[in-house]
């Protein structure tokens, strides 16, 4: 079974930056896409950043500037450097991992989410 497991999430000061770390663990197909979405209360789940294995990258155009995702292929973490974070940036922080799995000739798409972390900026 896929496990996300996040860290880094907590309490900072408008103005302040956090870095964002998930850990993949399990049967992950080496060719995938790792990112962040984020959902504020009231709202829905939105994109923040995702990163594919071969460099492909994609942003929130919002936090283009501010926030920067990379990851290390060799230990499945993916990173999420935030700065000048702003009270608005307060949001459960989620971790994704997905693909296509190929099983038996046949392409399977798969997606796994950790279980969140806490981000909360005051102002």
């Amino acid at each position: 079974q896929v496990q996300l497991v996040e860290s880094g999430g907590g309490l900072v000061q408008a103005g302040g930056s956090l870095r964002l770390s998930c850990v993949a663990s399990g049967s992950i197909p080496t060719f995938n896409t790792m990112g962040w979405f984020r959902q504020a209360p009231g709202k829905q789940r939105e994109l923040v950043a995702r990163l594919s294995s071969g460099g492909s990258v994609n942003y929130a155009d919002s936090l283009k500037g501010r926030f920067t995702i990379s990851r290390d292929n060799a230990k499945n973490t993916v990173y999420l450097q935030m700065n000048s974070l702003k009270p608005e940036d307060t949001a459960v922080y989620y971790c994704n991992v997905g693909g296509v799995r190929i099983s038996s000739g046949y392409a399977r798409p798969y997606e796994y989410w950790g279980q969140g972390t806490q981000v909360t900026v005051s102002s």
